[in-house]
């Protein structure tokens, strides 16, 4: 008897050790360790884990209906009490691979998921998000060496190549001074590939060309915003902004995938985009010129598509500047083309407002009255009655004219005052959202005050130059960015697709953006932005059912180390990112009382810093 017990009791000692050590265990994957889940861990083998503490990225099917419920909770920010064990204590770091990935421009996304794409029509350069159980729930780690970038004016010039460690353009365009190899530095001499000699000399010949006073292609104003698509790196926007024109440059992320990124880089407006099947993400009338040189782009396709989707966002009287070898070859194909487009543009009313050298300009009809005066079934047609010029998220393109509202029809234009008086004096699309110029000046001058604020709490940790790249995540009627014209920063502002498509608004106080939906990946490079503003944005995803922790990691992916974010929003949703601060190497910096809300008294805000850390055995704070 006395035998058997011993057993007995040897059995349940070594069932209780067994019991101990897979707690123990447990533990050490629930939590893992501050300083950080492994380097080099993808996405896929934190998925579980990440799932049971509350994500919403990855997971198995294993324990859904825990999961369920915890994930609800973290998109309700948490109301519920006594559950901080649903927050990761630190994010596993991406692959050093991923170190530039943007999620829903990511070509391994297209080859494993394959998608069937039509390459002549650009649809692999469009936009294909994964799907939530495929996408990346780490932290996107810098390049080795990285540095805080070189601060704006100087940084126009020269970036740091540890960076953005991709040389081939400046071997493929040396002959076009589009970036030079120096050291430590990759230099910008401001030559394109039109213009070798500098964008500078190329910007003052165009307004020569159009007999602008001074030299200068601000018109006195009048041309504020540009569309620069296949941009390069951007020198042509650069140059431009010298002469208070701001630019959206606009490339894809093709075979010189890295050029959006140095622009972005150098503190230049840029976006990724391209003209494709899917009409680009801002409103009809938004720009005073649109510029191509170069850009190899065949404006002849699908009965001239590409061309009546620049018609679309040009405003009434709005210009066209071509540089390309269809404008004065004589080679055969050349001519051809040149006589082709020559018809397809006489067809759209538009006029040769001067053509010398190798650059042709067009101008855009100030009216609708060519339109109308057209023989029946020329093509190509206007468009649809019932069609919104304005509705451009995942909207297809089409080959038509977009006529001009009877407001710009009356108006003779866009009725627009020039720059910088645009800013602040109330636009005429005011109408089409029932604002009144009272409520317009209102908006202004709240944010106004709220900058002034946030300045005051950044006060202690910035400079005059730490700031360049600016982002307003749900920009309303522009007054964040508006409030800003004074520093030396550029903003992007975003439009949510669901809300209001104030963004015309914004293009017509002369400044750029675009619109987005914040349950997706925004179409960046990792760290291109200095400072994050969300307002509201949190609360917005939680009633569309999104993920709060995929937004943060996005957000992360997007500011740079060392930059900043404000979140502007309510007490739980900022108390539930408090929370994850730790895990993402967030560094709170101020938190107040939103003191001026009028929509909710319960408004907090918290500014925020993300360290800069450098990916290795494990994660470690540089700063």
């Amino acid at each position: 008897m006395r035998g058997r017990a011993d057993g007995v009791k040897k059995k349940q000692l070594v069932t209780s050790l067994c019991v101990v050590g897979v707690f123990l265990v447990f533990l050490f994957v629930y939590y893992g360790s501050s300083s950080g889940s492994g380097h080099g861990a993808s996405a896929m083998e934190y998925g579980r884990t990440l799932r049971k503490l509350g994500s919403s990225y990855l997971g198995g099917d294993d324990d859904a209906e825990l999961s369920g419920k915890q994930d609800e909770s973290l998109t309700r920010f948490g109301q519920e009490e006594g559950d901080d064990n649903f927050f990761p204590k630190s994010f596993p770091v991406c692959d050093d691979r991923h170190s530039e990935l943007i999620p829903c421009l990511d070509r391994n996304l297209i080859y494993q998921m394959r998608l069937k794409l039509d390459l002549s029509l650009m649809e692999h350069y469009e936009r294909h998000c994964p799907q939530p159980e495929r996408r990346y729930n780490c932290l996107i780690p810098p390049p080795p060496g990285y540095k805080v970038p070189i601060k704006w004016p100087k940084s126009r010039d020269e970036v740091w190549k540890a960076n953005i460690p991709h040389t081939h353009l400046a071997h493929e365009k040396s002959d076009q001074n589009w970036m030079v190899v120096k050291g430590e530095k990759i230099v910008f001499p401001g030559g394109g590939t039109h213009f070798h000699y500098g964008a500078d000399k190329y910007i003052a010949s165009l307004a020569n060309m159009l007999n602008f006073t001074n030299n200068n292609l601000n018109n006195e104003g009048r041309i504020r915003t540009v569309l620069d698509v296949g941009c390069g790196v951007a020198s042509f926007g650069a140059y431009l902004l010298s002469s208070d024109i701001i630019t959206m440059s606009l490339a894809p992320n093709d075979v010189h995938q890295n050029q959006i990124q140095f622009a972005l880089e150098r503190g230049i407006p840029a976006y990724l985009g391209v003209l494709g099947t899917k009409r680009l993400p801002y409103p009809s009338r938004s720009f005073e010129l649109a510029h191509c040189s170069r850009c190899r782009i065949d404006w002849l396709q699908r009965d001239g598509i590409l061309l009546l989707e620049l018609d679309r966002v040009l405003r009434p009287g709005g210009y066209f500047a071509y540089s390309s070898p269809e404008a004065y070859a004589q080679d055969e194909e050349d001519l051809r083309i040149w006589r082709e487009m020559s018809a397809l543009v006489e067809r759209m009313c538009w006029k040769i407002a001067v053509k010398r050298n190798q650059t042709v300009i067009w101008v855009k009809p100030l009216t609708n009255d060519c339109y109308m005066e057209r023989e029946p079934g020329t093509q190509p047609p206007l468009c649809r009655t019932d069609d919104d010029p304005d509705a451009v998220w995942g909207v297809p393109m089409e080959a038509c004219i977009t006529p001009y509202s009877q407001q710009n029809q009356r108006d003779r234009g866009s009725g627009l005052v020039p720059w910088p008086a645009r800013l602040t004096a109330p636009p005429p699309r005011l109408g089409d959202f029932d604002y009144s110029s009272d409520m317009f000046e209102k908006d202004t001058e709240i944010w106004q005050g709220r900058v002034e604020s946030y300045w005051n709490l950044l006060g202690p940790k910035i400079k005059p130059d730490t700031l360049r790249n600016v982002m307003d995540m749900k920009a309303n009627l522009g007054s964040f960015a508006a409030a800003l014209r004074k520093k030396d920063v550029w903003v992007m502002n975003v439009v949510p697709e669901d809300g209001p498509n104030t963004l015309k608004i914004i293009y017509d106080r002369g400044l750029i953006g675009t619109v987005h939906d914040w349950c997706e990946a925004f179409s960046t490079y990792p760290r291109t932005y200095d400072l994050l503003h969300a307002w509201t944005v949190f609360s917005d995803i939680e009633k569309k059912g999104c993920g709060a922790e995929d937004l943060l990691i996005e957000m992360d992916r997007i500011v740079r180390p060392t930059g900043y974010i404000i979140v502007r929003d309510k007490r739980r949703v900022v108390e539930f990112i408090k929370k994850y601060l730790v895990a993402l190497h967030w560094e709170s910096v101020a938190l107040g009382d939103a003191e001026d809300s009028e929509v909710d008294d319960d408004e907090k805000v918290l500014v925020i810093q993300k360290k800069m850390w450098l990916s290795g055995g494990s994660l470690k704070d540089s700063i």
